[in-house]
């Protein structure tokens, strides 16, 4: 966890909402000049901050509506600093609670130097890890849809469909699967929605690669190398991370994208693990599929598995795979190198 420790001679915290501010304006001395519920409008707020500008740093807890005031503090010149949601839950602690009190004590903890920060992610490529997050919902549904067809084809005691309802024709073949109309309309359904999911995600997913070809073009070539990367797992590592240098070690790579574990020990003691979901669920889904998909067709890979499974077990092994793709990924986006897997496995 890191935390904003510079110095400004005000400090302003805002409890956001997607229809009011609750702005709060420290001195450094502690002293409140301004303490006011607003509209979640930039007319209303800079009429509050342009007699600060340029000696204010304006702090908010990360939520779904930071976009705009990032993108507002930004074209202003005004120093932003974005909340960790999770770090700022366990410090705001209190038998009372409001937005008038949260205000506060976001502003309390910046001019303090105990504000959790979060990564404000740049703006220019902001909206395409949108809707590649998009994306990613809208696949698992179909995965949803298409584990619901087979589960009826189970429920009326048929043959199991031996067909890829990824394929066009796969699809056609399942709609005269069932005598019953209405047991057919309720597949068709299904069908349909898959077509179109089809039809949507190719146009999104050709968007998505010429964004990246333009913001980011060698990390994509570079994780492209390695292996089990394809071009989606790519483009979720490539806009998951967005600059690889906010990551100073390796160590707080691999943690971000919840490749370790934290123990959890007191006076000697060890009490397991904790902290295992902070972080960022897409990397450690992404490192995940990469590390499956690396030992396919790979010799070489499935011997150094092998190796790994003498000292653990195999669930254990694969997460070590991750952890080590999660380190070549770091070092080959820092160095701009191409993946060598015989440095890989030579480990």
């Amino acid at each position: 966890m890191q935390f904003y420790t510079n110095s400004h001679p005000f400090y302003c915290g805002i409890d956001l909402h997607a229809r009011i501010l609750y702005v709060c304006i420290l001195d450094t001395l502690g002293k409140t000049v301004f303490h006011k519920e607003i509209k979640a409008h930039p007319e209303a707020l800079l009429k509050i901050l342009s007699p600060y500008i340029g000696k204010i740093v304006v702090g908010v807890e990360c939520m779904h509506c930071w976009y705009w005031v990032s993108d507002f503090c930004e074209e202003h010149k005004i120093d932003f600093i974005l909340g960790h949601a999770l770090y700022m839950r366990a410090i705001h602690g209190g038998k009372t609670k409001n937005d008038r009190i949260d205000s506060y004590k976001i502003a309390c903890l910046i001019r303090g130097g105990n504000f959790p920060l979060a990564y404000t992610y740049p703006q220019e490529m902001r909206a395409t890890r949108d809707l590649l997050r998009r994306r990613t919902g809208i696949v698992r549904h179909g995965a949803d849809l298409k584990a619901h067809v087979a589960n009826t084809t189970s429920q009326y005691n048929l043959p199991p469909n031996q067909v890829n309802l990824k394929n066009v024709c796969a699809r056609e073949k399942i709609k005269t699967t069932f005598d019953n109309p209405v047991v057919q309309h309720n597949v068709d359904l299904d069908m349909a929605l898959l077509d179109c999911y089809a039809k949507e995600l190719s146009k999104a997913e050709y968007l998505i690669e010429q964004q990246a070809k333009q913001h980011q073009p060698v990390y994509y070539q570079l994780l492209r190398t390695v292996p089990g990367i394809g071009r989606i797992l790519a483009l979720t590592i490539l806009y998951e991370i967005g600059d690889i240098s906010r990551f100073e070690t390796v160590q707080k790579f691999a943690s971000y994208c919840r490749l370790v574990k934290c123990k959890a020990e007191s006076a000697g003691k060890s009490y397991g693990t904790q902290g295992n979901k902070i972080g960022n669920a897409h990397l450690k889904w992404a490192f995940s599929e990469a590390a499956v998909l690396y030992l396919r067709g790979n010799p070489a890979a499935q011997k150094y598995l092998v190796r790994l499974q003498k000292r653990m077990s195999k669930a254990k092994a694969l997460s070590a795979l991750a952890h080590k793709l999660g380190r070549a990924v770091f070092f080959m986006l820092k160095h701009r190198t191409v993946f060598d897997e015989k440095r890989f496995l030579a480990g």
